[in-house]
């Protein structure tokens, strides 16, 4: 029996670390490649990754290479939703590689649970293996470093939840649901699920289905990223008119760095509140030291996972402090 006709979309901006092993990963599937296309969208990358993507472009006649004159990745989901010929859109990153049975098994459980989107489990790992990324890789594993997201923490059983990474759609549901918002540099896909649950669709999760993600590797890089996920949390939000798009576990970071910020501003009218932010931090840091202790391991440093959580908490809430009045100044502007 044919293969379902699928559609693998993939945004690539400055991706040569990892794009090999992220399309060499796919043309291992057991799915039947004369069902199959892959649809690489580039940003204008200007490493060696269309020099890579390239070898095989010519080799394999089920790959295509578009271009994303806007760079951010809700453009280049939909150039490549509009250009896809398959009957079900599959949405990839190339900072992962996927299993042989990944792509069947989408198919069977979209099938069977005549789902809106189905997406699997993230297994959060880094390709340079030192301290600093081995104790990323904890951190962004681990339920206090990355809150209730089911998919980064796993499930034992199929779930209906509100978002999935790299979700398998029908093309359909595009129509049905709408295009990906092209306003969201960020959370650009948190926004089209939650979109289709506020409209009665349904999402599962799938346990039984997993792919390996490839995390940023050093605190830098870590902190880079969080700072953009939490100021794209607000703005997400500002652009949406509604926080229906999110969930409340992206804004508890911004709430613990309000209670270290806003107690001391407020000790100015009423001095005895500026002890709840020293009575937080304390409160935080005894929490991750012992959270840190129980991850600890010879492949990291306890300094190192304390110093993660901090720097993916911090930088996150801190991003969503500077999303807030991002989206005042935004506001101002378009009443003037």
């Amino acid at each position: 029996m044919n293969s379902t006709n699928i559609s693998i979309l993939i945004p690539i901006y400055n991706e040569e670390k990892y794009i090999s092993e992220c399309i060499e990963s796919i043309l291992k599937s057991d799915y039947n490649k004369g069902n199959m296309e892959i649809i690489l969208i580039d940003g204008g990358s200007n490493d060696k990754t269309l020099k890579i993507i390239n070898k095989y472009y010519k080799k394999y006649n089920f790959i295509k290479i578009l271009h994303n004159e806007k760079k951010i990745v809700p453009v280049a989901m939909n150039i490549g939703i509009k250009e896809a010929k398959g009957e079900y859109i599959i949405r990839l990153d190339a900072h992962a590689s996927y299993p042989t049975d990944y792509f069947s098994k989408l198919i069977y459980w979209h099938k069977d649970l005549d789902a809106d989107n189905v997406g699997g489990i993230w297994i959060t790992d880094v390709i340079n293996k030192n301290t600093y990324s081995n104790a990323i890789k904890k951190i962004l594993s681990n339920k206090f470093g990355v809150g209730s997201a089911k998919f980064r923490i796993g499930i034992e059983n199929i779930e209906e939840v509100d978002t999935v990474p790299f979700g398998c759609y029908k093309k359909e549901a595009f129509n049905k649901y709408g295009l990906y918002d092209e306003r969201l540099v960020r959370n650009q896909d948190i926004e089209l699920n939650k979109r289709i649950i506020n409209s009665g669709g349904k999402i599962y999760l799938l346990p039984n289905v997993s792919c390996t993600y490839y995390a940023r590797e050093n605190f830098t890089d870590l902190a880079r990223n969080n700072f953009a996920n939490g100021k794209w949390n607000i703005l997400t939000a500002y652009f949406t008119k509604t926080v229906k798009s999110l969930s409340l576990r992206h804004f508890i970071p911004l709430i613990f760095v309000l209670s270290l910020i806003l107690p001391i501003i407020f000790s100015i009218f009423i001095p005895i509140v500026w002890w709840i932010s020293p009575i937080s931090l304390a409160s935080y840091l005894a929490l991750v030291i012992i959270i840190s202790i129980k991850l600890n391991s010879k492949e990291t440093s306890l300094l190192y996972l304390i110093m993660g959580f901090l720097i993916l908490h911090l930088s996150y809430g801190l991003g969503s402090l500077v999303g807030i009045f991002s989206s005042i100044v935004k506001y101002l502007k378009g009443i003037k």
